[in-house]
């Protein structure tokens, strides 16, 4: 990355700024529903914002798994179009998967749709691997109806 970048926890007052832009930074897809301003509230520790000259250019939303002691979940994560293949996303999960490792958090888990070609290429770039399903597609296992019908997913973990 040749820009400086700082890095802190969200704060519900971020909520606001990032959901403003959101649709945008995603080319118009309706993503703001999926993005409820209770993860800038109860998962602050786990969530970060990356910020260049005070302007928000990407953000992570994470949270660590209540129900399995080892494992961690990167919930949405955005960078703003004009600041893409810069490393920002990648900066963010890696310090995601240093704060999961302090945890002790080993297994790191997301999900992404289908239509969306360049996270799935993101993802397996990180050594992120994909979740087997009986159903595939130009060889991408797709778990239908994974967020109620005709939301179908594409699920990944990595171990760290």
């Amino acid at each position: 990355m040749t820009v400086d970048i700082r890095v802190r926890h969200t704060e519900e007052s971020d909520y606001d700024a990032i959901i403003s832009v959101l649709n945008e930074w995603w080319g118009g897809r309706q993503m703001a529903a999926m993005l409820p301003r209770l993860f800038f509230k109860h998962f602050s520790e786990t969530s970060f914002l990356a910020e260049i000259d005070d302007k928000k250019v990407g953000f992570l939303i994470g949270f660590f798994s209540a129900t399995f002691d080892s494992e961690a979940y990167i919930h949405f994560a955005g960078v703003h179009p004009d600041h893409r293949k810069r490393g920002i996303g990648r900066f963010l999960y890696h310090h995601f998967f240093d704060v999961s490792r302090k945890d002790g958090r080993s297994i790191i888990r997301c999900v992404t749709s289908p239509v969306n070609k360049n996270s799935i290429a993101f993802h397996r770039s990180m050594g992120f691997q994909l979740e087997p399903s009986t159903e595939d597609s130009s060889n991408i296992p797709i778990h239908r109806n994974y967020d109620g019908p005709g939301e179908d997913r594409v699920l990944f973990f990595k171990r760290l």
